[in-house]
C-alpha cells in the first residue's frame, strides 16, 4: 500500500485516544511510528526508530513501539529492556498477527487500537499503577511518522 493511501486511512485522533486510555492503566509508555518509506527489515528499522523517539529513556524502561511500514507492507512491535523481558518475543508476535489479520480485511485503525489496547493490557499486568502515585507521561502520545 502507498504510504499516503495509508496515512489518510487511518484515524490518528482514535489512536492517540486508545494510547492514552492505555497508559492510563500503567506506568509504561506507548508509541506508534508509521515508516514514510520502504524498509527491508522492520525490526531493525524499529529498534532505530525506537532508539531516535528517546525511548530507551523512560524511567522504568518500559516503554514498547508499534511500527508500521505501509509501502513494504511491514509491522513490528519491541519493547525496551524491562518490559520486553517480561513480555517476550512470543507475546510481540501474537501482537503482530492481530494488526496483519486487520489490516488484511483493510480496517487499518482497527488493527493499530487493538494493538494499543493488548500491549496496555500487558504493560498494565507487568507495570500497573500505584496507588497514590502520579504517573508522568514520558513520552509524546501523538502518530509518529519519518
Amino acid at each position: 500500500m502507498r504510504h499516503d493511501a495509508f496515512v489518510e486511512s487511518i484515524d490518528d485522533d482514535r489512536i492517540v485516544a486508545a494510547i492514552r486510555d492505555a497508559e492510563s492503566l500503567s506506568r509504561g509508555e506507548i508509541r506508534v511510528h508509521v515508516a514514510q518509506h520502504p524498509v527491508a527489515d522492520p525490526r531493525s528499522e524499529a529498534a532505530a526508530v525506537f532508539e531516535r523517539l528517546g525511548m530507551v529513556k523512560t524511567a522504568e524502561r518500559n516503554g514498547v513501539l508499534i511500527f508500521v511500514a505501509p509501502e513494504s507492507r511491514s509491522i513490528a512491535v519491541i519493547g525496551d529492556r524491562d518490559v520486553d523481558a517480561r513480555c517476550g518475543q512470543a507475546f510481540w508476535s501474537a501482537v503482530v498477527g492481530g494488526i496483519r489479520a486487520e489490516f488484511q480485511a483493510g480496517r487499518f485503525t482497527e488493527g493499530i487500537v487493538a494493538a494499543v489496547r493488548a500491549v496496555g493490557d500487558e504493560l498494565a499486568r507487568h507495570f500497573p499503577r500505584r496507588p497514590g502515585e502520579v504517573d508522568r507521561n514520558e513520552l509524546p502520545d501523538e502518530v509518529s511518522r519519518g
